[in-house]
């Protein structure tokens, strides 16, 4: 099975990873932070702003392959203070309003960048 790799437009393009890889009709995209294509943080110190660049994000890496948060079938979600919990479920709603994927979510200790609040990878599949 054939394995493609896409940095896609609107997205940063890191040197030490892929945001998204498809196998078959597989997608996984690698975790999501508030980072513009340009490497600005958004939203710093505050889970609203930082939750909707990270889904936004998830948008573009789904759209490089035809996908929609309707393909998610999995995300894990990495928060690094609990009472972000509420706000991040806010904007969660708002992308994923109806019949949403299985889920897992962390509360950790950090992320790579001491400015970073959360974090999301998901898995889609393409039918």
């Amino acid at each position: 099975m054939p394995i493609t790799r896409i940095q896609p437009d609107g997205l940063t393009k890191p040197a030490a990873y892929t945001q998204v890889v498809r196998t078959g009709d597989v997608v996984h995209i690698a975790g999501q932070t508030a980072i513009t294509q340009d490497g600005q943080i958004v939203g710093t110190g505050d889970i609203d702003a930082q939750a909707e660049q990270v889904f936004r994000n998830l948008e573009i890496a789904l759209a490089s392959v035809g996908a929609t948060f309707a393909h998610v079938v999995k995300i894990t979600t990495f928060l690094t203070r609990r009472e972000d919990l509420d706000g991040y479920r806010r904007v969660r709603e708002r992308f994923i309003p109806s019949d949403p994927p299985a889920s897992t979510l962390l509360f950790i200790s950090g992320l790579a960048h001491t400015d970073y609040l959360i974090e999301i990878e998901a898995t889609a599949v393409i039918d």
